[in-house]
């Protein structure tokens, strides 16, 4: 049945339809960048122009359903429902799964390089580790379901301590569904261990990230790679473990030639099997540091701001001088060498206006550096102390949770 019009151009309209065509039709609606009412619009139409009806589809627990279409179109979905013999229900499920097999998800657009994150700050216990992780976790999450993702951030509300959990704000989207591979070249292994995997032993035997990149390791290094086993990331996100030789590279890398590109001689040979590299930086400013923001420059024919340096801070004075010798050191490298830098942008991690002032104007003083500009602001939440805890990914312990949601606008961000 029809109900008033709530608009000059559209009338609501219900009806019933199966669970599961329903779920399908609003993450396919979202895959395609379209309102669901233009999806039933186009499916609607769609099956009325077919010369008969196609097979009957399966409406068992078919429950209400409703959205809204141009004027009179349901009164003509009901007349051909008629002639055709058939319920309102058994058409519209027909009209949707005709719909489904006409737009079937677009698959994800592969560039030429993978783009490569370098997750950087030279000051300890900012949490790159977790934001590597968890922006890593929603790049691989699948694009068969539809995510919670925070449309919004608003910085003035966080600097006030005004924000609150207003569902307005978040946006149920899909995944991004990228090939991606988390990099754990921090020699104390901290997302290795957060994400439950075994790190790398230091062995003569055995070789690691740090040998290949000095020219020690004698296999491949794509046997040093396991993968996040979850549904939510299907195959897609995989680790390259740490190990604490990490420690030694320095010194290593002081004896090798054209040291700068060491990491990218380590990792050319799995780039064609990723859509996006993420680097879990040490705190350091050594030669190591040197390797990881010369691997995220810009390449030939790559578009700005696909890959750089992406600088993780506090709301606190001791980011802030750090941050300060992270971009001597980047701009240094840069115009040394020639090359072509794009920063990602500022994450303001742990943030709680709750410790006052000292939060509150660091957050200001970052937001107000422009270039780079701050990309997202996380709150100092529990759902990552347990995450880390329970030797799990965020995502996946907490996957409709603040933090959660503020991940997946971070990837959309840099995307």
């Amino acid at each position: 049945m029809s109900s008033p019009a709530t608009s000059n151009d559209r009338e609501k309209v219900v009806s019933k339809l199966p669970g599961r065509l329903r779920q399908n039709l609003k993450i396919r609606a979202a895959q395609h960048g379209i309102e669901i009412q233009t999806a039933v619009e186009q499916a609607v139409n769609g099956w009325m122009a077919l010369a008969a009806s196609p097979s009957s589809v399966d409406t068992t627990g078919a429950d209400s359903f409703s959205t809204f279409l141009p004027h009179g179109q349901w009164d003509n979905f009901r007349q051909t429902a008629i002639e055709r013999r058939i319920s309102l229900t058994q058409g519209l499920a027909q009209s949707v799964q005709l719909w489904l097999e006409k737009n079937p998800a677009p698959s994800v657009q592969r560039a030429k390089h993978p783009r490569r994150r370098i997750v950087c700050n030279q000051k300890g216990g900012v949490g790159k580790t977790a934001v590597t992780a968890g922006v890593g976790e929603a790049f691989a999450e699948t694009s068969e379901a539809l995510h919670p993702v925070r449309i919004s951030r608003h910085f003035a509300a966080q600097l006030e301590g005004t924000e609150q959990d207003d569902p307005l704000d978040v946006e149920d989207l899909p995944g991004l569904g990228r090939r991606t591979l988390l990099v754990d070249f921090d020699p104390q292994r901290h997302l290795t261990k957060q994400l439950g995997q075994d790190e790398i032993p230091m062995d003569p035997d055995v070789d690691s990230l740090s040998k290949h990149m000095s020219g020690e390791a004698k296999g491949d290094i794509r046997d040093l790679i396991v993968p996040i086993a979850d549904d939510r990331y299907g195959s897609r996100l995989d680790l390259l473990p740490g190990c604490q030789d990490g420690f030694l590279l320095d010194v290593a890398l002081s004896k090798v030639r054209f040291r700068e590109a060491a990491l990218e001689r380590a990792l050319a040979s799995i780039e064609p099997h990723y859509d996006e590299i993420i680097v879990d930086c040490p705190p350091s400013l050594g030669l190591s540091m040197d390797a990881a923001i010369y691997y995220g420059r810009r390449r030939e024919e790559e578009t700005a701001g696909s890959s750089g340096p992406l600088i993780v801070v506090q709301a606190e004075d001791s980011s802030a001088d750090a941050y300060d010798l992270l971009i001597t050191q980047i701009e240094d490298l840069r115009n040394d060498m020639g090359v072509e830098i794009d920063y990602l942008g500022i994450v303001v991690n742990l943030y709680d206006p709750r410790r006052g002032f000292i939060a509150t104007s660091s957050l200001e003083a970052w937001i107000d550096i422009k270039d780079p500009k701050v990309v997202a602001v996380i709150g100092d939440l529990t759902d990552q102390r347990k995450a880390v805890r329970l030797k799990q990914p965020l995502l996946s312990f907490a996957p409709r949770g603040e933090q959660a949601a503020t991940f997946r606008a971070l990837a959309r961000e840099i995307s």
